[in-house]
């Protein structure tokens, strides 16, 4: 069995995440907030600490200010402990002077900082996915079928394929061909044999395996693939050459897995949160998701109408009418507003007396929602003045539109950060 003492975790945090935008204008992919209360980047911290992997490097570049933060501010380890999440930023050097090209390129401008440590594996992770893994199973496979490179697969139907990564496995699950993004008419060879797939999945459609971004590397393997060749990214170019040069093996998981790759997929993934019985829950006593403490008083809720929905702490919300909505920490809601499908993401601060004052002099509206406005199927970025009356409702049905506060992506409006709404407005 691999000691989890042996396992580096790489963490790749360093994109500019531009099919997340706005939300990623001023932050980076993995510091997006997601379930009132969390950042994307504790989902695979948080993987690597309940496998007993508290060694952890996260590779940033971006607008990566907010991302350092979090990181420093939440996982500390006592003196005791060997453990640490520390941040590895690109940094000029006598060999590399600008940016990370990508993702391969940006493990191996770090193999400088690796090289000194002993261990025997490295696992590189995403930093903007959704999931729960054991990954002290996908470890232990690796080691029992004598891998170079394991790779976590996931079943996905034909509609998802061509943005993924799928790979084609024999009898033993060993990888035998590997395609990053392969086009509709590139897909009938590469399905899975209908043997293969697990019955509860059904024959509708054909299902194919597409990888996870979540890979395990013999540290020999993943020196000479980066020292050997100039790739620079894992899907579209390591990948495939491993498979032709290692054993490579895939790891099936059955489990709940998202890639936050756009603005639909992370409303979806978030609004998916307030059902009864939500595919991703945080309410997991035994595998919680950490993140930063904030000491928040309890949320004050006053004369309102709260139908299934999450409130994060902090939160003051009087006279209000919510329902299947996400109200991130220190949210104020105020009297006879209407949310509804609405992931609010809260604020970094509360006004004071004289704050909002002061807002007033300027013709801003305090932080926060209201009165009388009525929001639908949106984002709100932290920090927003929405001022009294607003409507937010696509009442033109718009597909797609930026405006001078606002911006609307597959029919999702989004306010960005620190915007203002006037009173009044109609959207």
């Amino acid at each position: 069995m691999i000691g989890a003492q042996e396992v580096l975790c790489v963490i790749l945090g360093g994109g500019r995440g531009t099919r997340l935008f706005p939300l990623t204008k001023d932050r980076a992919k993995p510091a997006v907030p997601i379930g009132g209360k969390y950042r994307l980047i504790d989902i695979p911290i948080s993987n690597c600490i309940h496998a007993g992997l508290n060694q952890i490097f996260v590779l940033t570049q971006y607008n990566s200010a907010s991302l350092n933060r979090h990181i420093v501010q939440t996982y500390q380890f006592d003196a005791f402990s060997n453990g640490f999440v520390d941040i590895l930023a690109a940094e000029q050097t006598y060999e590399y002077e600008g940016w990370y090209l990508g993702t391969a390129d940006a493990v191996r401008r770090n193999l400088r900082h690796f090289r000194p440590l002993p261990h025997r594996y490295f696992l590189i992770l995403s930093g903007d996915q959704l999931y729960r893994f054991d990954l002290r199973d996908f470890i232990e496979h690796h080691q029992a079928v004598q891998a170079d490179v394991s790779i976590a697969l996931k079943f996905v139907p034909p509609e998802q394929a061509p943005e993924l990564g799928i790979a084609v496995i024999d009898e033993d699950r060993r990888i035998v061909q590997f395609v990053e993004k392969p086009s509709p008419e590139r897909l009938p060879p590469l399905a899975v044999p209908s043997g293969l797939v697990p019955p509860e999945l059904g024959a509708d459609h054909p299902w194919y395996l597409a990888s996870m971004g979540i890979y395990l590397f013999n540290r020999s393997v993943l020196f000479e693939v980066l020292t050997g060749t100039t790739f620079i990214d894992f899907g579209k170019e390591i990948i495939p050459y491993a498979v032709t040069h290692y054993r490579v093996f895939g790891y099936l998981f059955s489990g709940y897995w998202v890639d936050i790759g756009n603005i639909r997929s992370f409303y979806e993934a978030n609004i998916a949160l307030t059902g009864p019985n939500p595919p991703f829950s945080f309410f997991d006593p035994q595998r919680p998701i950490y993140t930063r403490h904030r000491f928040l008083p309890p949320s004050r809720v006053l004369r309102s109408e709260v139908l299934d929905s999450l409130i994060a702490e902090g939160c003051i919300i009087e006279g209000a009418r919510i329902r299947n909505s996400v109200v991130g920490i220190r949210s104020v809601i105020r009297e006879n507003t209407e949310l509804e499908a609405v992931l609010m993401m809260g604020a970094d601060f509360y006004e004071s007396a004289a704050d909002v004052e002061s807002a007033r002099r300027r013709g801003e509206p305090p932080v926060g929602v209201g009165p009388d406005a009525v929001i639908r199927r949106a984002i709100i970025d932290k920090n927003v003045r929405i001022g009294r009356g607003v409507r937010l409702v696509n009442a033109q049905g718009l597909r797609n539109a930026d405006g001078s506060f606002y911006y609307i992506r597959d029919g999702i409006i989004v306010i960005p950060k620190n915007a203002v709404v006037p009173d009044g407005t109609v959207l």
